[in-house]
This record gives C-alpha cells, structure tokens and sequence, in this order.
C-alpha cells in the first residue's frame, strides 16, 4: 500500500454556481486522484487545500522556535511549531505527492508558499553542513514522486516558449520539490486560460486526459512501498 497526499492551491472551489469560475488546477488534479483511486483503492490518502485553508505564515517567534534545541523549546514554541510538524509528518509518510496550483502573477499562490515555508525546516527535511562548502544544504528526505499540476491564463511558458522568462510557478516547485524528497517529477499543464478559445479547451482537455493516463501508468505499475523505481525510467518524468 502506498500513501497518496495531494495539495490543492487554487483559491477558487472545484465546482461553483458559475461553472466559469471552477478551479482549472483542482479539476485536473481530481481526476488524476479518481483514476488512482480506481486503479489503488486501498492506498492512504492525505488531502489538503491550502488554497480554502491556508497554513500560518511563519514569523519571526517561528523562526526563533525552530533554532532553539528541542529539548530547551518551551510549550509555547512546541505549540507554534505543532502545525509545521503536522505537515511534515504528512509529506514524510507519502509516496506520491500531487500539488496543484494556478499561476498568480507569474509565480505560485502565497498560500502555496505558505505550506512550503512550514515544511521546508532545518533538520527536518534538510540539513546544513559548511563543510560541504558552496552547497551545505542537503535534503533529508527521499524516494519520493511528484505530479504537479498547473494552470495559466497566458502560454509559452515552457523552455523556449515565448514567456520562457515570465513563468516562475514551475520552476519554483521543481527547485523545492527536492526539500520534499523528490526523486522523480512529472508535469501537467494547461494554459490560455485569459483567451477562453480553442486552445484554452484544447489544453484543459489535454490535461486531463495526461492526468488520467498518467495516474493509470503510475498507479498500475508502482510497487506497495513506493513508485521510485518504476517511474524513474519513465519519459514522462523528470529525474531530479
């Protein structure tokens, strides 16, 4: 059996009185969801939207409760760090992450951002080590995979395309996936959301139909403890 935890980021429902409003990200992902649940009905499944339910912000009194030693952390610190520690434990159990998430002014939603920052902690899902020289951040976690899902109202954001240069989402999430143990990471994007014409249909219904191919591929061939082994010779993902 393996652990599924899928992150939903959109701000906006999956289904709404103005079906124009529906969450483009959230729908893809769903159907990424149903189809594994079709293929792996007894899998473990975590779900969260931090898009409705946005984790804290971390502040300064977080920060300071990270530095301090566990055994000196006073209750008030233990119980601010409580959800960071929550969030951890979930990302740590999964096999399989799945995030979803629109693009906002070129890059992820705060709310995103927000889960990030509260996993993203020093001796928890990395450590630091000067002796490594340049690099002494070395992540903690590993074997793990990753769908993303992503939604834009403009195009040409990938390598080479016409906003190669503006879009921030994607490659933010691949820089920080490693922090989340990720071994191997595959995409699904839509786009022309802003132009609502043929292509915007075009790619929503290119995204799903990936989402739900991809799901079957991965899901039929994973193993019970994890999918690394199989979808890392896969071309449809990135090894990171």
């Amino acid at each position: 059996m393996s652990t599924l935890l899928h992150i939903d980021s959109s701000v906006r429902a999956v289904s709404n009185t103005n079906p124009d409003h529906n969450s483009i990200s959230k729908n893809i992902a769903l159907r990424f969801i149903e189809t594994w649940k079709q293929h792996r009905p007894k899998d473990e499944y975590i779900y969260r939207d931090v898009g409705v339910n946005p984790p804290d912000f971390i502040t300064q009194d977080w920060i300071g409760a990270v530095f301090t030693p566990d055994e000196k952390r006073t209750s008030e610190q233990k119980e601010r760090l409580a959800l960071s520690d929550k969030l951890i434990d979930e990302v740590s159990a999964a096999d399989v992450i799945v995030i979803s998430s629109p693009m906002y002014n070129y890059g992820m939603p705060a709310q995103l951002k927000a889960w990030f920052d509260q996993i993203v902690r020093i001796n928890k899902t990395f450590d630091f080590d000067l002796s490594r020289g340049d690099f002494p951040l070395q992540p903690i976690l590993s074997g793990k995979t990753l769908i993303t899902v992503t939604s834009s109202g403009e195009f040409g954001f990938e390598k080479g395309g016409v906003r190669e240069d503006s879009g921030h989402l994607t490659p933010h999430l691949r820089t920080l996936s490693k922090y989340l143990g990720v071994d191997t990471m595959y995409e699904i994007a839509s786009e022309y959301q802003e132009f609502g014409d043929d292509r915007h249909r075009m790619s929503v219904a290119n995204a799903k139909d990936r989402a739900e191919c991809l799901a079957s591929e991965l899901s039929i061939s994973a193993p019970d403890s994890s999918l690394k082994s199989e979808s890392a010779g896969s071309d449809l993902g990135i090894t990171l």
